[in-house]
């Protein structure tokens, strides 16, 4: 599940983090798909060794998808998971390793959780389920009919669940897919596949966790091995930093806001207006009930790169006066240790921090500001050093009245202003509309003019026969009431009505059904909302709260369950920061309380003793009994049904249908806790022990636990050793068989662990299909052996030795300014709030006229966040169309290369040559001119020798003094001797500051056609160009100066978007100033953009308007 809002908040401050994949997908030749060629090099520019599959990430998206209806059968979703696979192995292309991890049992302490998540889920559903006769019972009486309810095999997700029948029966599936893969796509024959399926205990990314912790600093492993993990959850990167592996990157989708991708015209997801063709919805099967499977939008992917987080963090957690050398990697373990405290998946939310009140910003400010007084770090490993946890944690309660006050103050607010809108809304439904559906006209499409007079045929009432495309056109009903029409043809467009009718009934009922689910879950929208008890802030909220969270009457017992519950929540941290850097060390463990204590509870935290015991993990059908509500029995054989419905059974008692969901200073039913009784483990245990002998021998194997499996091509130089093993072992008796051997690494791609035969056919010469309508693999040329890990031993929380550290990208001006604390934020003007009361800087004996730190107020926008909302509301309003780039159809094109960057006006104000300081605007001569380079990529040149990416101060190269460089310089600054840099590869960022020696840029001609052509104005004698009639001359269009072999020099100008890394552009070099006299190339001339683009639109949307991106932004 991950840490809720953590991704959102790490991306909008760490945004060079994140780069767009580039993907190439199949090719349709005379109706014949051409697949991919996965062997062939990474259009991403980067080859990554191994490609981890954090499974459950594939299987709960395919079981029920939001982008296109649910499937019906196992074998839907089987297809749908092999689908995505290819998709993830497209983009990734691995190596060496494919390694696919499913959730096995879990520890207990991960069970409470999910235990709390199904039953809430069987609650929902039954709510819903009621709802939805309501209103069936509605529509009936209102004589609109509806198609019969849908009953499949998958209506219950609960069955993705370790133990259950779909899971064994997904393991055989995926089995399959592998030897698939592995005999006929040559992206495949060179690489390893393990899959660790639900049998093998511990959740799908801990288990990937450990595979690479335990291979690391072994005989053979390649200390620069180039990891690739795919998952949803948010922890994946808190796991990922654990690991210390440098060259590490998180694959996941873009996530859109609802609504985002959808087009206001047709009102169809996937796409916005700009790309509409005006049809309406296809109808796939008798009721709609397959949903639209050909045109479903393809979302698009990122990679999160560690070490562009890791070098974020670097200088984001910089101490000032720290008594000793500072070191990263244990500044890392600290930050992964704060993150605990705003929120996992093993103990409950502490009241104090939320990642929405910058929950992160206050830890990582405390933490700098008490770094020297705690005395160091707070971590040492895997173990924290709890005196120095106290003095932190002590400091954040310190804010705790302020938080709360300020909470409760917000939240009142919010309550009243959604009581006053309904209260404005008067009739509420009723309600006529303010502009009713037919005043509203559609744009008109004319040869790509933005607006055109007269009318236009409404979008569904456009043709598509133009285009030919039967499966993307209208319904063949448009079009029989164009023609001459039968009796026999009556009859059938009367069928086609009533089935027209019914599915329209479907989808108002499913809107109301939306609709009222939604209402219900906002407590704001509730008439019989319950008061709130604890009232934080107030005098007296503790009290108050231990009284009714934990049933604590008196001083004397609130005091005892305060430090039983400050024990408990200490032994959790202690367990999950062993959990991230070493394995589970308790499986038995878990925290026995609904809820937290606060952050100043935590007291005398050096005094605790903590201790844990390993034991073993659940049997997945013990584990099923422990998080399945009653209505998910069917899961289970049916003596462990009885255990979970029959009135008579000892543990009903664990199985309520009806429960408290707790929503004090909750605003959704879903952010409420649930009140679930814990399970007692040896009063469940001892039933189960009673039952155990009546499974049948496949419910046993569902109930075993089982080891990994690993597959090779027969070509891979491993099956050698794999098919010795093998041989040996059917000479030997059953028992002898489990002789193990160790992996050699020279034929392993450096791999550890131990290998021992299957129980079966290692190399079975026909795999039998397990899925219907897919054919059985003939001359399988697939082995398959048990892998084991190696064993235990301690993890080196650094990188290994021999590493080579990626090239630095992140500048200073890629920093954002320190936010305001949220509890200090009054919400008025920076300078309102006293921190910038004074200007504190002078600039040649006059002050500031302007803050020194740009500031957004909370819930606003600014930068790229808001070119993509605007560039998204111009493109679905005027139906812009985006220019093609150049690239084929099949490739998603690259980010622009250098020369598509956006112009930028020069600054005209100068500065002496006298000293400056901090906060003074440092601009280019007014003698430089500049113009926007042309579009076409250009070669690839070395990157300069001095580099401030390297690791230089900025200080360093500055040709002037420039004192408290190392702190963040809020003004955009040109410096003789910089240069652009253009990262490519990277579709969501500017020009970046880079000290050292000029870039050249060739002066091809531009995309644009000139406004002036043939006329040529000198602004000086050393450059000339093409001047755009729409801008002014003092706005300096100038072309770059260019030198013989047609490049062209561009001095520095600083951009705050920047491009986030693509460090493998390189860049030739030349002395500033060089070749001075060379007239520069003629460029094309003429402005891009028209007045409402420049004056409305930032430079990083007239990028994009223009057409000249890879991919636009939707």
């Amino acid at each position: 599940m991950g840490v809720p809002a953590f991704y959102k908040w790490l991306a909008e401050k760490y945004p060079l983090i994140l780069v767009d994949v580039i993907e190439e997908v199949p090719e349709m030749v005379d109706g014949v798909t051409i697949p991919v060629n996965t062997s062939k090099p990474n259009p991403n520019r980067i080859e990554f060794d191994n490609l981890y599959l954090d499974m459950n990430g594939i299987i709960h998206p395919c079981f029920h998808p939001e982008d296109r209806s649910s499937p019906r059968t196992f074998d839907d979703v089987f297809q749908r998971i092999f689908e995505y696979i290819d998709r993830l192995f497209i983009m990734v292309r691995p190596r060496k390793l494919l390694f696919m991890a499913i959730d096995g049992v879990a520890p207990r302490a991960k069970m409470n959780q999910q235990r709390s998540r199904r039953f809430r889920a069987a609650k929902d559903a039954a709510e819903v389920a009621a709802e939805e006769a309501r209103l069936r019972e509605e529509f009936e009486r209102e004589g609109k009919r509806l198609p019969p309810k849908d009953e499949t095999q998958l209506s219950d997700s609960n069955v993705i669940t370790p133990g259950t029948s779909f899971m064994a029966v997904l393991s055989i599936a995926l089995q399959y897919y592998i030897h698939l893969r592995l005999n006929y796509d040559p992206g495949w024959k060179n690489i390893k596949v393990i899959l660790s399926d639900a049998n093998v205990p511990g959740e799908g990314e801990h288990k990937i966790m450990s595979y690479i912790r335990l291979q690391r600093n072994l005989p053979g492993f390649d200390p620069n091995t180039h990891h690739c993990l795919y998952g949803l959850d948010a922890d994946l990167i808190m796991l990922a930093l654990a690991t210390h592996e440098v060259h590490f990157s998180i694959l996941r989708e873009i996530i859109f806001t609802p609504g985002e991708d959808k087009c206001f015209l047709c009102g169809q997801m996937g796409h916005i207006a700009a790309k509409c063709d005006g049809t309406a919805k296809r109808k796939s099967g008798e009721f709609d009930e397959k949903g639209d499977q050909k045109n479903v939008a393809r979302k698009p992917y990122q990679f999160l790169n560690i070490w562009t987080l890791r070098e974020y963090l670097e200088h984001e957690m910089r101490i000032s006066n720290s008594p000793f050398e500072i070191d990263l990697e244990r500044i890392v373990d600290d930050f992964i240790f704060m993150c605990f405290f705003v929120g996992n998946d093993f103990l409950p939310h502490m009241p104090t921090l939320e990642i929405r009140e910058g929950a992160i910003d206050l830890l990582m400010t405390i933490y700098k500001k008490e770094f020297r007084r705690m005395g160091g770090y707070l971590t040492d490993g895997s173990k924290p050093k709890l005196s120095r946890v106290e003095h932190f944690i002590q400091a954040v309660g310190s804010y705790e009245e302020q938080i709360f006050r300020k909470r409760a103050i917000l939240h009142q607010r919010q309550a009243e202003r959604i009581k006053r809108g309904k209260a404005q809304a008067g009739g509420g439904d009723d309600a006529e509309p303010q502009v009713q559906p037919d005043s509203i006209v559609p744009v008109t499409r004319f040869n790509g003019s933005r607006l055109a007079s007269g009318s236009s045929p409404a979008p569904f009432q456009q043709t598509m026969e133009s285009n030919g495309d039967e499966s993307s056109g209208r319904p063949h009903k448009v079009r029989r009431l164009n023609s001459g029409v039968t009796i026999d043809a009556a009859i059938v467009e009367a069928e086609d009505s009533i089935e027209s009718d019914m599915l329209e009934n479907k989808e108002e009922l499913e809107a109301k059904l939306k609709e009222l689910i939604h209402d219900k879950t906002d407590v704001f929208n509730s008439k019989d909302s319950k008061e709130d008890k604890i009232k934080l802030g107030e005098p007296g909220w503790k009290e108050r709260y231990y009284q009714e969270k934990f049933l604590a009457e008196t001083p004397e017992e609130m005091e005892t369950t305060r430090k039983d519950v400050v024990l408990k929540f200490t032994e959790g941290l202690c367990w999950v920061m062993h959990y991230y850097y070493e394995g589970v060390c308790s499986w038995r463990w878990f925290y026995p309380y609904h809820y937290a204590p606060f952050a100043s509870d935590l007291k005398d935290l050096g005094q605790l003793n903590i201790q844990f015991e390993l034991g073993s993990p659940f049997k997945p059908f013990n584990q099923l009994l422990g998080v399945f509500p009653a209505a998910s029995s069917h899961a289970l054989p049916e003596q462990y049904r009885k255990l979970m419905t029959d009135p008579n059974s000892p543990i009903i008692d664990f199985y309520p249908t009806d429960f408290e969901v707790d929503m004090d200073g909750k605003r959704f039913s879903w952010q409420g806790i649930a009140k679930l009784p814990f399970i007692d483990e040896e009063r469940l245990l001892t039933e189960v022990v009673k039952i155990e002998h009546t499974l049948t021998e496949e419910e046993a194997r569902r109930n075993s636990t089982m080891c990994d499996m690993l597959f090779v091509a027969a070509s891979h130089r491993l099956s050698e050793q794999i098919f010795s093993l093998d041989n040996r072992c059917k000479r030997l008796t059953e028992r002898q068989q489990v002789e193990v051997e160790e992996v050699k690494p020279d034929l392993s791609d450096g791999m550890n662990g131990y290998i021992f035969s299957c129980a079966g056919d290692t190399h079975p010469p026909i795999f039998r299909s397990p899925i219907k309508d897919m054919e059985d693999i003939l001359a399988n040329e697939v082995i398959c052996c048990i892998y084991r890990t190696p064993k235990a031993h301690k993890h080196i929380p650094r990188p290994p030795a021999g590493v080579i550290f990626p090239p630095k990208i992140i500048q200073l001006s890629d920093l954002k300014p320190k936010p305001l604390l949220w509890h200090e934020d009054s919400g008025r003007r920076p300078f309102q709030n006293g921190r910038f009361a004074a200007a504190r800087h002078l600039v040649e004996g006059s002050m500031l006229k302007s803050p020194v730190e740009r500031y957004n107020p909370p819930g606003s926008m600014s930068g790229r966040k808001l070119g993509e909302a605007s560039h998204r509301l111009i493109a679905n309003s005027l139906k812009l169309k985006v220019d093609h780039t150049g690239f084929s159809n099949n490739v998603q094109a690259p980010p622009p290369s250098i020369a598509t960057a956006p112009h930028i006006p020069p600054f005209n104000s100068h500065v002496s040559n006298g000293s400056l300081n901090q906060g003074q605007a440092v601009v280019a001569p007014s003698e430089q001119d500049y113009s926007r380079p042309g579009s076409q990529k250009q070669p690839r040149r070395a990157p300069p020798k001095h580099d401030s990416r390297a690791g230089y101060p900025l200080s360093q190269n500055l040709p002037f003094d420039f004192p408290n460089a190392q702190n963040y310089y809020p003004y955009p600054i040109c410096v003789p001797g910089s240069y652009l840099h253009y990262p490519p590869n990277h579709q969501n960022g500017g020009v970046r500051l880079i000290t050292g020696p000029m870039a050249q840029i060739s002066t091809v001609p531009g995309p644009y056609p000139s406004h002036l052509s043939g006329k040529r104005q000198r602004y000086n004698t050393r450059y000339q160009a093409n001047l755009s009639g729409s801008y002014p001359k003092c706005g300096g269009i100038m072309a770059p100066q260019a030198n013989r072999n047609g490049s062209a020099v561009i001095p520095l100008l600083h951009h705050p978007y920047p491009h986030p890394h693509l460090l493998h552009e390189q860049r030739g070099t030349q002395p500033h100033g060089a070749n001075q006299h060379q007239r520069g190339n003629q460029q094309q001339g003429g402005n891009p953009f028209s007045v409402l683009d420049r004056k409305g639109v930032t430079q990083q949307q007239q990028l994009d308007l223009s057409g000249t991106t890879g991919r636009p932004l939707i």
